[in-house]
């Protein structure tokens, strides 16, 4: 009857090279010692009311199965009906059978440490490799036994080999011998063997490099790997490379993927996952890190160069968390926001996003509030301020303050021309930079102009055509060009008595350097001076250069080609 159960019992779902180690027996292997029912060495011996020994969890099985059959329960072995399901420890023949085992498996250890060098024949090497996976499966507490009998730097030492069969058995034994393990893996870390492990992602998709990526992502589970890990030049960069990769296996992607996860838990991994393209790690410590992480993350996302839907999806990721970082944060925590803000603005698309989340009431209130910031920020202020402003929207329409200002009120465009005349040139450009992206808009030119003629600030303005810094200076023309058409005879006045400035304008257009920016805007502002004006006619006459109208018809003023 016994041989007529289903022999579905597996303990420990052994491989065929399990049951090759459990018949590989130095000493000789006795009768009593092997289970009727599975034919294996018990672990747990009990013994039925008739003195018949089994393993516990194949007659446990045997009685549920008896059981559910209906049938009445007997003993396997002798067929003969039992009174009573109870199971008597057989507390000698474990020790017994414990014994037998541990002397075996001491013979075993010894012939695996003397096999594993690298002038073995490669079946021996495979067979120990085997049997130490075999051990480590089988218990684990005898993954102290491999550790104690300095096994582990004899498997590392198999990863030079010359047999690939060999090196690839060796990753996976790794794998075996340190799983669940920390004092296995604290041996891993040491020395050069993380390094080693990673060598082997470079190589083509092959066996090895889907065994170092299992290895991986085991040594990542610990934090302290984590970090030598990310340690390990090139590491990270080719772990994201496996996972936007078509020619790797689903598992091994995985696998990549999950490493990466785990890889997370250090600061520097984050960044340098940031740097190879995996930019979500970081925006999720800028949502939800700790204040100093956020912080931490935030300036360094202001160091990477993103292209530009990139801009737009961190912009919508973590514009916000900014914003409010940079509204209510100390002057340090408002620096790391800055330095974001200031690379996302960039691209038009990302600064619309920005606009919506409400970017321009905290940056105009940093501008105009005198302390609230170092100028070094004020100039990130601006520069932010001309990103979001030259990405067209309708300012006009957008409160900025708490009585409903728009960046086109009066006393907004009064606040902005008093910077420009009271800061150093880097604000002074960027500043100049905002008011020519406010006087591109038919919407909100007209504004910009009335405060400028209502705070006579022209003058001031036409000055900067001499600034020795060209972006200084071309903000500065572009702007003039921009409200000319609106205030030509407050311009001329001021060009009239300023013969510098004018003279800068034509040397601007005589450059043989190609149509520049400059100018474009040089020519177009002078092309939009009032041609009747006699005074500066006469001014541009003794510079010796073209006048506004000849300069469309392209005669020379004394009427010569």
């Amino acid at each position: 009857m016994a041989e007529s159960w289903d022999g579905s019992y597996d303990p420990g779902s052994q491989s065929d090279d399990s049951h090759h180690f459990e018949r590989l027996r130095v000493e000789p292997i006795y009768d009593a010692f092997v289970c009727p029912l599975t034919k294996q060495v018990m672990r747990d011996p009990v013994a039925l009311e008739n003195g018949q020994t089994f393993e516990r969890e194949a007659i446990e099985k045997w009685f549920r199965e008896c059981k559910e059959s209906g049938r009445n329960l007997v003993c396997p072995l002798t067929e003969k009906e039992l009174k009573s399901t109870d199971l008597n420890p057989s507390i000698a023949l474990r020790n017994t059978i414990e014994e037998w085992t541990a002397r075996n498996e001491a013979v075993q250890i010894d012939m695996a440490c003397r096999s594993l060098n690298l002038g073995s024949p490669e079946s021996d090497v495979m067979h120990s490799l085997k049997y130490i996976q075999y051990m480590c499966h089988k218990s684990r507490s005898n993954k102290q036994v491999v550790r104690n009998a300095d096994l582990i730097p004899m498997i590392i030492e198999m990863l030079k080999s010359t047999s690939r069969r060999v090196r690839c058995k060796a990753l996976e034994t790794l794998q075996t011998v340190v799983e669940d393990d920390a004092d296995n893996k604290a041996i891993l870390a040491e020395g050069d063997t993380v390094r080693t492990i990673v060598k082997f992602l470079s190589h083509e998709p092959s066996i090895e490099r889907e065994e170092a990526v299992s290895l991986l992502l085991e040594l990542s589970k610990s934090e302290a790997l984590c970090e030598k890990i990310g340690s390990i030049n090139g590491a990270i960069l080719i772990l994201v490379g496996m996972t936007s990769s078509k020619s790797e296996n689903l598992s091994t992607v995985e696998k990549a993927d999950k490493t990466l996860e785990n890889l997370e838990k250090c600061e520097n991994n984050v960044r340098q996952m940031a740097e190879n393209g995996r930019l979500q790690p970081l925006l999720n410590q800028i949502l939800e890190g700790p204040l100093e992480t956020k912080l931490s993350m935030a300036s360094y996302l202001g160091e990477l160069v993103l292209n530009n839907d990139v801009e737009v999806h961190v912009a919508r990721t973590v514009g916000t968390s900014l914003i409010d970082i940079m509204r209510s944060g100390t002057v340090q925590s408002r620096e790391a926001a800055l330095k974001a803000l200031n690379q996302i603005s960039s691209y038009e698309a990302s600064a619309k996003v920005l606009i919506e989340a409400g970017i321009l009431p905290p940056l105009v209130k940093d501008l105009f509030t005198v302390g609230t910031l170092p100028m070094r920020l004020k100039e990130v202020s601006a520069t932010i301020l001309a990103n979001v402003v030259n990405s067209g929207n309708d300012f006009d329409l957008i409160p900025v303050g708490p009585d409903h200002q728009t960046l086109v009120s009066e006393d907004i465009v009064h606040n902005l021309l008093y910077l420009i005349s009271n800061t150093g040139p880097a604000i002074e450009c960027k500043l100049l930079q905002v008011l020519v992206g406010l006087t591109s808009s038919p919407s909100t030119v007209l504004n910009v102009v009335a405060a400028i003629k209502s705070s006579g600030a022209i003058i001031s303005l036409v000055q900067f055509i001499e600034a020795p810094q060209r972006d200084l200076r071309v903000a500065s023309i572009k702007l003039l060009h921009n409200v000319s058409p609106h205030m030509g005879e407050e311009l001329a006045d001021a060009l009239r008595g300023t013969a510098g400035q004018l003279g800068s304008l034509f040397k601007v257009v005589a450059e043989n350097v190609g149509i520049t920016e400059e100018q474009a805007a040089a020519v177009g502002l002078l092309a939009e001076l009032p041609e009747r004006d006699l005074g500066l006619t006469r001014q541009m006459l003794d510079e010796k250069r073209l006048s506004p109208n000849h300069l469309q018809s392209g005669k020379d003023p004394s009427g010569g080609d």
